[in-house]
Order: C-alpha cells, then sequence, then structure tokens
C-alpha cells in the first residue's frame, strides 16, 4: 500500500490572465491562492480589484490566461468549478421586488449543497430581516443578504468586493469574524478586496497591491509588521540619506522617518553616531496606505 498522502488542491490559480478595456489593461496576472488563506486584494480605484474578481468568478471572460479553482477551469460555459465559489460583488443579481428571504428561499432550490441550518445561523447573527423587499434594504442589510447567500451551501472559494463597505463597525466586526471561521478548518480560502484598510489587520494574512492592472507587490502580513518602523532620531548632518526610508521629515536636528528595513535603518544611524533613537510598531494598515502612497518604488524593492 502506497503511504503517498494527497496533498490538498490549490484554491485558485490565475495564468496570465489578461483582460483589456479602452484605455486600461489588466494583467497579465499570475496569482495562485492555497486553501485556509485570507489574501486582500489592495490597491487605488481603477487599479482592477473589481475585473479581477469577476474574471475569477467566471463573470467576465479574459482575452489572454484564465483562472482555476480547485483545479476545474473558471468560464462561463462551464459549471464544475461553480460549486466551489461563493461571490459577492457590487451587483448583487437579487431579485428587487422579492423580499429577502423569498430570494434565499428561490437560491435554496437551485444550489446543490445549500444548508437550511447554516443559512438560519447566518440570519439570526446578522439579524436580517426577511420580510422587506430587497430594494428596501439598507445596503449594510443588502450585503448581509449577499453573504448569507454566498455561504450557505458551502463554497470553498469566497471571493469577495468590498464585503464590508457602507457597514456601520458593530456589523463589520460580524462580518469578518464570520469570514474569519469559514477558514479555521483549512480548507477554505478568501479573496478579497477592500478600501477599508483598517480591516487587513484583523483579518488577511496576506496582501496584493495592485496597480495599473498589475500586482506590483504580494507580501505576507507578519512580514511587513517585522520590517516596516518609524524611527526618530537626533543628527546634525544636514546631507543624510538613508537606505530603505520611505518618508522622511525634519525639524532643524530631529527627524522622523518610515522605513521598510528597520533593520538596515538602525544599524546605519548607529554608524552616523545619531542620538535618542527611538523606535514604534506600525499597523498593517499604517503600512499599505505608505505603499500605496509610494507606488511603483516601493513595491520594487519590497518584492
Amino acid at each position: 500500500m502506497s503511504d503517498r498522502r494527497t496533498e490538498p488542491a490549490t484554491a485558485a490559480r490565475l495564468r496570465g490572465l489578461v483582460k483589456r478595456f479602452p484605455g486600461f489593461q489588466l494583467g497579465p496576472l499570475d496569482l495562485s491562492l492555497e486553501p485556509g488563506t485570507v489574501l486582500a486584494l489592495v490597491g487605488p480605484n481603477g487599479a482592477g480589484k473589481t475585473t479581477t474578481l469577476n474574471c475569477m468568478a467566471g463573470l467576465v471572460v479574459p482575452e489572454e490566461g484564465g483562472t482555476e479553482v480547485y483545479g476545474a477551469p473558471v468560464h462561463p460555459a462551464r459549471t464544475k468549478y461553480r460549486r466551489d465559489v461563493g461571490y459577492v460583488g457590487e451587483e448583487s443579481g437579487f431579485f428587487q421586488r422579492w423580499t429577502a428571504g423569498r430570494n434565499l428561499d428561490f437560491l435554496a432550490r437551485l444550489l446543490p449543497g445549500w444548508s437550511h441550518e447554516r443559512a438560519r445561523r447566518l440570519i439570526e447573527r446578522f439579524a436580517l430581516p426577511l420580510d422587506k423587499p430587497v430594494s428596501k434594504l439598507s445596503r449594510g442589510n443588502r450585503t448581509k443578504l449577499a453573504l448569507v447567500a454566498a455561504l450557505a451551501y458551502g463554497p470553498r472559494l469566497l471571493l469577495l468586493d468590498e464585503p464590508t463597505a457602507g457597514l456601520d463597525p458593530v456589523v463589520r466586526a460580524e462580518v469578518l469574524d464570520v469570514l474569519w471561521e469559514v477558514t479555521e478548518d483549512g480548507e477554505h480560502a478568501v479573496l478579497y478586496s477592500t478600501h477599508v484598510l483598517s480591516d487587513i489587520n484583523r483579518l488577511a494574512d496576506e496582501l496584493a497591491f495592485l496597480r495599473d492592472g498589475l500586482i506590483v507587490l504580494r507580501t505576507g502580513c507578519d512580514e511587513l509588521s517585522e520590517r516596516w518602523r518609524r524611527v526618530s532620531f537626533r543628527l546634525q548632518d544636514d546631507a543624510v540619506e538613508l537606505s530603505d526610508v520611505v518618508e522622511h521629515r525634519r525639524v532643524r536636528a530631529e527627524h522622523q522617518v518610515i522605513t521598510r528595513n528597520a533593520e538596515a535603518t538602525l544599524q546605519q544611524l548607529s554608524e552616523l553616531g545619531a542620538e535618542a533613537i527611538e523606535v514604534s510598531r506600525m499597523s498593517v494598515d499604517e503600512i499599505a496606505v505608505q505603499i500605496l502612497k509610494e507606488g511603483h518604488h516601493v513595491a520594487r524593492t519590497e518584492s
């Protein structure tokens, strides 16, 4: 008997994916996502985040390359991949005149693997009103309805486009808790885009920075937390130049810098004879803001 163990399939894989629009090209993108991973897709408006998710969900067909979900090719003409994909996007696809409850009942009859018990628990947890037409729901409740619909049939890959946008802090925290629990078994994966950078501290394992249609940096949150620091010090030298520094402010002999490589910067400061050195940690969302501000320069040196 062979003792070879079957390795878990990659949750999602993009290979040379390209989608073109007038004045904009997404890709080529190469990206893989392993089960048990939460990857945040971070970038400015117009970077291509929504298009990336739409291609992965089979809603948009790329001109080149493609996506696989747990080994199954993604294409509107194929159906195998759909069982494993839960998608929450800008357009919900719900019948607007139907109540939230009627929409969920309709989906329950269509989607294999639908768990009424799982849906019930989520509805109660989110305090989702089932008797209101979708058109009358608040933005937050529409998001909660979309999450119930996406989670109730147990997909192994969740694709979420701005899942916490428009939610109040209490509901946002509840949504993040639910998404975190989804990945606890190590078999599910989440890829989500967000403008709420504070969310990445709670949910993401890794960040992929998308700019002008290209992934310019992918890195683990722990790695960023270990390397980036805010450093203040005193030094009289007018022409001080420090490598790995992305922001440098000075008032006479007082300096404050943000560095992407604290160890190297502190070594330089020691060699220069800097005094009153103080080092403080940065949150992942603060670091993400710096990377987005600096764009390709920071991304290239980090990768």
